[in-house]
């Protein structure tokens, strides 16, 4: 191969971050009154070129196994490149929802373009490494991105208020995490994953092993806003600008999810017996107390926060299913949950505006009148999320919930369906305002958006194609997503000859 391994390894990230590195310094010599959009759509190209470079990985490594580079702290396999593809598709959409959202209210754009993409950058960088600390690196890049976007809009006391609360219990489950990474070493006397799995069946200290998962589970439970990890999430959501919401109620989750799959599957799978137990209680939690919160809430952001709360119940619930469908499950429902919910928010983005005036379920009624694409987008993604068939979220929990009868953990799978059921109220309730009611009926006119541009019209397309091909033609991704649960746990895959390894020569 003529291209330097560690180069291949880390090719979409390289693209990413020297796209970010150009924005940034091309920023700064724009007029404060000029248009900030040539920097977005660099980094829209970037981004199409960055998924290229995933499915080119993809195509070597369905001829050589896998890629590991960096002294073996990089590994290259269908389980990452899923979640690059996956992460790279999601910003692709948030770009193209937010390129005209701060046109005319904000001179500091171009940041905010930099700032993705290097968030971008961190994400995929936790999707592929297989070394604790590389992760641990990841997620700064990831979540110092995240803290500065969620008070993007300045002037409102709401978003310094969710940037601050969220980089502060950020920081202290970041502690919990690096404090669980030092406990593994303590262990195992390593923090590489395969060698912790090799370590577990001899460590002297098994006890110590296990609390070092279950402090990285708050680290990451953090991560994904699960229960009782969840209190920054309505707060944040709600302050956030509505683009930003969208990326970083998904993207960020799912290379989160992916670390925690890679970790528990695949490093701690010795201890699966223990950490099962752990999981189905967080996960009954999550869906409990994210479908109940959401039923009481009259703000829709807040109300989408909450049902995030218990999504990530519906994910966690999967990692019960060991070992090999419960990777499959979670996977593939990270890719619906992602379309359906990011394209939710960019319509609430094209509803709402930068201003977001359009706040409460009563300000969206007869939203479908008014605009009624949008109307129609948003009572699909809506359908999604609530699981009717032919969506993707309808096979996301279909084979979440298969795969954990499957496991023999029937109890959870009937609080799941229960769950399921509840938050159908308040996905309905939000859907009938938009439909069943006048906009008069509420004694004012709804706020007029913003007209719906281009870009935010192709990504908004994109997370509805994306939505209906998940829910009537799941063959690829689910073949896609067996392939990274079998990389995850070693085992030989019919479609890849996983005979040779590339591995890179700095190690002595």
């Amino acid at each position: 191969m003529n291209m330097n391994v560690n180069t291949l390894a880390l090719l979409p990230e390289g693209i990413l971050t020297v796209a970010g590195v150009i924005v940034m310094m091309a920023e700064p010599m724009l007029k404060p009154s000029a248009s900030r959009k040539l920097l977005g759509w660099l980094a829209i190209v970037a981004t199409v070129t960055a998924i290229v470079a995933s499915l080119f990985q993809l195509q070597i490594v369905d001829q050589s196994g896998r890629i590991m580079a960096f002294s073996n702290s990089i590994q290259v396999d269908p389980f990452s490149i899923f979640f690059h593809l996956l992460i790279a598709s999601v910003v692709l959409v948030s770009l193209l929802g937010s390129l005209d959202y701060f046109e005319g209210h904000a001179s500091h754009a171009g940041e905010y373009f930099a700032l993705v993409l290097f968030g971008a950058v961190g994400m995929m960088l936790m999707t592929c490494s297989v070394e604790l600390l590389m992760v641990f690196v990841g997620l700064e890049i990831s979540s110092i991105s995240t803290y500065i976007m969620a008070g993007f809009r300045k002037g409102k006391s709401t978003g310094v208020e969710s940037s601050v609360k969220y980089f502060l219990l950020g920081s202290f489950a970041t502690a919990f995490f690096l404090y669980g990474i030092a406990m593994a070493f303590g262990a195992t006397g390593s923090t590489s994953i395969s060698a912790i799995a090799a370590a577990l069946g001899t460590t002297a200290t098994p006890t110590l092993a296990f609390l070092a998962l279950g402090m990285i589970i708050i680290g990451l439970g953090f991560k994904v806003s699960a229960a009782p990890f969840h209190v920054w999430t309505p707060d944040v959501y709600q302050g956030a600008p509505s683009p930003v919401v969208g990326l970083m109620s998904t993207a960020p989750k799912a290379a989160a999810f992916a670390v925690l799959l890679r970790i528990t599957f695949g490093g701690f799978a010795g201890m699966e017996h223990r950490w099962a137990v752990l999981m189905w209680v967080i996960a009954a939690l999550s869906m409990t107390v994210g479908n109940l919160g959401a039923l009481k809430q009259t703000n829709v952001k807040r109300m989408l926060a909450y049902s995030s709360i218990a999504h990530a119940g519906y994910l966690l619930a999967a990692f019960t299913a060991f070992p090999t469908n419960g990777i499959a499950a979670a996977s593939f429902y990270i890719a619906g949950y992602c379309a359906m919910n990011v394209g939710a928010f960019a319509v609430i983005t094209q509803i709402t505006g930068y201003t977001e005036h359009t706040r409460t379920i009563e300000d969206f009624t007869g939203v479908a009148l008014r605009r009624p694409w949008l109307g129609g987008l948003m009572a699909f993604f809506l359908l999604s999320l609530i699981g009717i068939p032919f969506t993707g979220g309808f096979f996301g929990k279909f084979y979440v919930f298969s795969a954990v009868i499957g496991g023999g953990h029937t109890v959870l799978a009937v609080v799941g369906l229960l769950n399921s059921g509840v938050a159908c109220f308040y996905y309905l309730r939000l859907l009938v305002a938009m439909y069943a009611r006048h906009p008069h009926e509420r004694g004012n006119d709804l706020a007029v958006s913003t007209k719906l541009t281009v870009p935010a019209g192709l990504g908004l397309a994109a997370c509805a194609l994306g939505t209906l091909v998940l829910g009537v033609m799941p063959g690829r991704v689910l073949n896609l997503a067996n392939r990274g649960a079998a990389a995850v746990l070693a085992e030989p895959v019919a479609e890849q000859a996983p005979t040779v390894v590339l591995q890179d020569d700095t190690r002595p």
